[in-house]
């Protein structure tokens, strides 16, 4: 499983011409599935956008989570995340979950912040999206599952 986090003021994800996603200050979660991914590692992932300390404190030190800020979160599905390049000019994406098991995956990930108590929206799995966004700082990391 791999993520594209960034740390945004505001971020929207649109679909045949209708926001069906929209948060402030928060994460755009770019999301991407490869064979192997399970349970737990969208357990471990889910945990780590969690506390990860990506939000200014008052010495302007990246000491708080999403949640210590009351965030929003944005989670998109991205395959293209497991793109190859190595190879020619155009990526190979033999390396991303098939998408009936992806979509089943990206489901169960936003299940897992229910618990959290943040408001949390959500792009549409399979759909052609146009995801805008103002990134905060700028702050943007990458995240494998181990």
């Amino acid at each position: 499983m791999r993520v594209v986090v960034q740390r945004v003021s505001e971020a929207a994800v649109e679909v045949d011409g209708e926001v069906v996603g929209q948060i402030g200050q928060g994460l755009l979660v770019l999301t991407g599935f490869c064979g192997g991914d399970d349970q737990a590692a969208l357990e471990w992932m889910s945990q780590k956008l969690l506390g990860l300390r990506l939000f200014e404190d008052d010495q302007e030190k990246m000491n708080l989570s999403v949640q210590d800020v009351a965030g929003e979160l944005l989670l998109v599905p991205q395959f293209t995340l497991y793109g190859d390049c190595r190879k020619g000019r155009r990526p190979s994406f033999t390396g991303a979950m098939q998408p009936d098991q992806a979509s089943m995956l990206f489901d169960r990930f936003c299940e897992l912040f229910s618990a959290a108590d943040l408001p949390l929206q959500r792009g549409v799995f399979g759909a052609h999206m146009k995801v805008s966004l103002v990134n905060d700082g700028p702050v943007t990391v990458i995240i494998d599952t181990p």
